[in-house]
């Protein structure tokens, strides 16, 4: 079984344990849509880097599902 030599001191402690802080997620703006997202991820409106890489499905839908409703009517 390992036994230690001698205690570590506080400072000896200290230096090991200021690497261990988390940091915080890299995010970043949109400059298109000004929306704030994950670095190198596309954001919840469609937009990467300034460009609609994914095309706005839910709104089209949305407003077709209004004008349905209105027509009904």
């Amino acid at each position: 079984m390992a036994v230690q030599k001698s205690r570590r001191t506080r400072s000896t402690r200290g230096m090991r344990r200021a690497h261990d802080k988390l940091s915080g997620p890299a995010l970043s703006i949109d400059p298109e849509t000004g929306e704030t997202h994950l670095r190198h991820h596309v954001t919840s409106n469609g937009y990467y880097r300034g460009q609609e890489v994914v095309p706005a499905k839910a709104q089209n839908d949305d407003v077709a599902e209004d004008e349905a409703a209105t027509d009904t009517e």
